[in-house]
């Protein structure tokens, strides 16, 4: 385990270093490449329920993608982590307006305050058809490189567990975070497709 967790510290190094050498330029750019990738994905174009992420600088900018799943009627979750544990909750959103009213957590993302409970959690009602997965790194095999924290994954095991069943994943991605390999254990959940700038 510790050889494992070595590995995996080293390797989220190389790939922030990496992304922290990108432009906000070259971010931008590749992240329109990206969206309009998954616009064009049949399992965006179908799904009805969605979960977005809300980037960080360095990670692929999801505003677009926001943008346009409202445009089409989906229904938007987006995450709310619980400091304290690896907890956490897709809560609707119901617009980009109400995104901007959101507060702002120390990591400087906006998510639902905690004592907020006017919104549906995905899991409570219809499920999900489709998670957009952030991370640090990922392989062509599905393999992802997360925080250290085990948000998505313990979220995964939980849609695992819904009626619905697991919702299909992509990870958005620069190519700037794609790796050899990632080394992984049990509780790390593939995911079914890594969406990057590839020369198409």
């Amino acid at each position: 385990m510790a050889a494992l967790r070595a590995a995996k510290q080293a390797l989220r190094r190389a790939v922030k270093g990496r992304v922290a050498a990108l432009s906000d330029e070259e971010k931008r750019r590749q992240s329109l490449v990206v969206s309009q990738k998954l616009f064009r994905h049949p399992k965006y174009v179908s799904c009805k329920r969605i979960a977005v992420f809300l980037s960080m600088h360095d990670e692929v900018h999801t505003e677009e993608i926001l943008r346009d799943a409202f445009k089409w009627g989906k229904s938007c979750f987006i995450p709310r982590y619980e400091r304290s544990c690896s907890h956490m909750d897709m809560l609707q959103l119901t617009s980009l307006q109400d995104m901007e009213t959101l507060p702002l957590t120390s990591w400087n993302i906006r998510q639902p305050a905690e004592d907020d409970n006017s919104r549906e959690e995905a899991l409570a009602a219809g499920g999900l058809d489709l998670i957009l997965m952030p991370g640090l790194g990922f392989d062509k095999m599905g393999k992802r490189l997360g925080r250290g924290k085990g948000y998505y994954d313990t979220y995964l095991e939980r849609c695992i567990r819904h009626p619905k069943g697991k919702p299909y994943t992509i990870a958005l991605a620069f190519k700037e975070q794609l790796c050899q390999e990632i080394p992984v254990d049990d509780n790390d959940v593939n995911i079914d497709e890594v969406l990057y700038e590839d020369d198409e």
